[in-house]
């Protein structure tokens, strides 16, 4: 009896405290997201944008997340923010706008380290000056929900992308993706995810290009026998505040926000680049081929996007992309954009 009373002493005074703390505080943030708990987004949300938020504060700011898509989808909840609907909201870039669009260039990274490390040491910052000034958002961190997509296929062991020629190959509406799918040799079919596995079960597609974790959730590797790690489309995802409402915080509050999605960026990069591994652990376990191409053979897969670069050409600014591809040392891959007119 005595337990009892101590348990329920406990969660009185548990309740009691969070009650104080939402009614003293001076900023609510309501939260619109797609991620949940269990995975990257929703895991630093809770593990560290929330409470950071509200330690810097002293609890003056509380930040209230709606997870799995309740409150808006991605696209739909940047227009909630714009509408002062909600506060913030995180979405891939390509659901950003062409404010972001330079992180959704195939190959502008070339491994998860350059793209955690470039984007987090200058280009985000760059990109979401930008964002404010053209979009209406206010992002915060740039980061990954995936690391790269990566091909595989129910056919055959795919090595170059001569060995693509006549797969039937899902792709989404992204006009990059269609464009690099098409000029590798496969055929692209436009396909919805929440019918992947059967289409692939079934053969009315026969190859996906989609982020390894991502793959693993939706089960792909158990129809889906050969891989092939070419990497090019970063998984790039954002936190952002629509402008008029960041403007019309304090400086102090203004302090908050940034440092909480600090701590957010630096939670999100850790927490995904394990779910990355533990996804390639998991498929490798399970399928007949992981192919990793040689530098040779990686040279043909880049060869293969340039038209895509082409075709985003006034989306992004040329002299970062440049700077980017140039900190990695992928100098023969800038003379190719240039040699084609595409940077």
């Amino acid at each position: 009896m005595t337990n009892f009373r101590y348990l329920k002493a406990l969660v009185v005074g548990l309740l009691l405290g969070l009650v104080f703390t939402a009614a003293n505080a001076e900023t609510t943030l309501k939260l619109g997201t797609v991620g949940r708990l269990g995975m990257p987004i929703g895991d630093a949300i809770e593990q560290a944008l929330i409470p950071t938020a509200t330690e810097v504060s002293g609890g003056k700011m509380i930040i209230e997340p709606h997870y799995r898509g309740s409150l808006c989808g991605e696209q739909k909840c940047g227009e909630q923010a714009n509408q002062g609907l909600l506060q913030l909201w995180t979405s891939s870039t390509a659901n950003f706008g062409t404010a972001l669009s330079i992180f959704d260039l195939p190959y502008i990274f070339k491994d998860i380290p350059s793209a955690d490390k470039i984007s987090k040491d200058w280009m985000s910052d760059l990109q979401c000056e930008e964002a404010a000034k053209t979009a209406g958002h206010r992002c915060f961190v740039v980061y990954s929900s995936g690391g790269f997509r990566e091909m595989g296929n129910t056919v055959k062991p795919v090595h170059t992308p001569a060995d693509l020629k006549g797969i039937k190959w899902r792709v989404t509406k992204s006009p990059i993706e269609y464009t690099l799918i098409k000029n590798w040799g496969a055929i692209p079919v436009p396909y919805d995810w929440t019918q992947l596995y059967q289409g692939l079960q079934t053969g009315v597609v026969e190859g996906q290009y989609v982020a390894i974790p991502w793959q693993h959730v939706a089960k792909l590797h158990e129809v889906a026998k050969y891989f092939t790690k070419i990497g090019g489309s970063w998984s790039g995802n954002q936190i952002s505040m629509d402008v008029t409402q960041y403007e019309a915080l304090s400086a102090e509050e203004k302090e908050w926000i940034h440092t909480a999605s600090q701590a957010f960026g630096e939670s999100v990069r850790q927490l995904d680049q394990k779910w990355v591994e533990d996804g390639v652990t998991a498929i490798k376990s399970e399928i007949k081929e992981w192919y990793e191409p040689t530098d040779e053979e990686m040279a043909l897969w880049r060869e293969g996007a340039i038209d895509a670069w082409k075709n985003a050409k006034g989306t992004f600014d040329p002299a970062l992309a440049e700077k980017a591809l140039a900190e990695q040392g992928l100098d023969d891959f800038i003379a190719k954009l240039k040699a084609a007119g595409a940077l």
